[in-house]
């Protein structure tokens, strides 16, 4: 019984998805709590791998279930034995070997940064919290020139493991709402640190450290040391995973992996 889980979780007190001997993982809680549910021991695959502090609202899961049961188990069964930092809210049934990481066709992500001279102690949490007001059009500007497939070199952590830097952005925008401003970024996917590198840098253009006008030259130039710090952790919002109509396998006519 192949199953897709579409999670939801607070990242505050998880080391990040994968599983690791350096503290709790997302990943581990919820197999955890699938092996109390169905008997035995389940491998769980996640579409993304977040990094420690990284929420998600859209999550996913899969997994080959031992036991059938029905998809009521696998929201309310399961949720009964998951913390409240983390639940599954919706279930359903997969295509067979469904793999919820090398099916997927893309992600969004949502970082959201709030403008105020205070702190915040309700929302602190969920928002990177800067002092200074932002300047919107010159990010909108800024972020018009990482749309498009490009090397992402200067755009991701210095320890990043990806054997190729390319990457496709479909779609970014920005969101001002009052003193909150959400960016989100959809990609075909993402390197380690991708989106909060975007981040710091665009809020260095809307704080008029950098022109809008640089990013260009930026990616050009493959060195992430010329671009800005990167975003907290927290700010950051796993939003949705994309896949094709019904869960289809998009490598069906593969011949070989990828």
């Amino acid at each position: 019984m192949d199953l897709k889980l579409t999670l939801e979780y607070d990242g505050a007190r998880f080391v990040g998805w994968q599983a690791q001997p350096n503290g709790r993982s997302v990943q581990e809680v919820l197999e955890g709590a699938v092996q109390r549910l169905c008997g035995s021991a389940v491998r769980v695959t996640g579409a993304g791998r977040t990094d420690s502090g990284v929420h998600a609202r859209g999550q996913v899961a899969s997994l080959q279930s031992p036991r059938d049961l029905p998809l009521r188990a696998w929201t309310v069964g399961l949720n009964a034995l998951l913390p409240e930092d983390l639940a599954c809210v919706r279930a359903e049934l997969a295509p067979k070997d469904f793999d919820a990481r090398r099916w997927a066709r893309g992600k969004r992500y949502i970082y959201s940064i709030l403008q105020t001279q205070v702190r915040s102690p309700l929302r602190r949490g969920n928002v990177w919290e800067i002092r200074r007001p932002l300047q919107v059009e010159p990010m909108r500007a800024a972020g018009a020139a990482l749309l498009g497939r490009h090397d992402f070199s200067a755009l991701r952590a210095a320890d990043c493991p990806a054997r190729t830097t390319v990457r496709e952005i479909r779609r970014l925008d920005i969101f001002p709402d009052g003193p909150r401003v959400d960016l989100v970024v959809e990609a075909t996917a993402f390197l380690k640190h991708m989106v909060r590198n975007i981040a710091g840098t665009l809020v260095e253009v809307g704080h008029g450290r950098r022109s809008a006008d640089s990013l260009a030259a930026l990616l050009e130039g493959r060195d992430r040391t010329r671009a800005g710090p990167t975003a907290p952790a927290h700010g950051l919002c796993l939003d949705e995973v994309f896949y094709l109509p019904g869960n289809a396998n998009p490598h069906a006519e593969e011949t070989e992996d990828e």
